[in-house]
């Protein structure tokens, strides 16, 4: 009988601690995704493009590949925002209203995609960071000269602000894996402005 409860136990304790083992590493991976350091990023006010909000964006110091002069493109009583650093660095922001959970829409149409494989590198409840790789039918009877593998990343996020929901999100045709960090710590950071009380 003893043994028994030992072995239970010995059990039980190695299922909690390989639990914990992952949930940390998850949390590992995520603040290593999303460190707190912007060192390398400056902070744009956007209330003159009529968003009340700030973003931390790319500074000279960074290596991004580009000028790092941004540009704001926002046609007056539109909903949407284009921020530009250069050719690669683009966030999408669009005012969706009331509407509320985008980033799982999101995840939904995503997995309905029948000629992609998604793979998350982050998962959380309002941004997901993602590799979209084509599936290519009959690869193993293709000639090696036959195509080139065709991976982008993407990320996309919900912030809410004032009660509206605002869309965030990279270029449709996606960047690659460097660029699309920068881009995804910039859209994190991305808050409302501190009113003066």
């Amino acid at each position: 009988m003893n043994l028994k409860h030992l072995l239970l136990f010995l059990l039980s304790s190695f299922l909690i601690l390989a639990s914990c083992h992952t949930t940390t590493e998850e949390k590992s991976q995520e603040s290593t995704y999303f460190d707190n350091d912007y060192y390398e990023y400056k902070g744009v006010h956007l209330k003159q493009f009529a968003l009340p909000a700030m973003i931390m964006v790319p500074d000279e110091t960074a290596d991004i590949g580009s000028s790092t002069e941004v540009e704001i493109n926002h046609v007056e009583n539109d909903f949407r925002w284009d921020l530009k650093i250069g050719e690669k660095f683009l966030i999408h922001i669009e005012d969706f209203g009331n509407n509320k959970n985008l980033v799982e829409a999101k995840k939904k149409e995503l997995n309905n995609k029948d000629w992609f494989e998604i793979n998350y590198l982050v998962n959380e409840k309002n941004i997901i960071v993602y590799e979209k790789k084509l599936k290519v039918k009959g690869i193993n009877n293709a000639s090696s000269k036959v195509g080139v593998e065709h991976v982008s990343y993407h990320v996309y996020a919900e912030q809410i602000i004032d009660g509206i929901s605002y869309e965030l999100r990279n270029s449709d045709d996606g960047n690659d894996k460097e660029m699309v960090r920068w881009i995804a710590k910039s859209i994190k950071s991305f808050k409302p402005l501190k009113t003066k009380q």
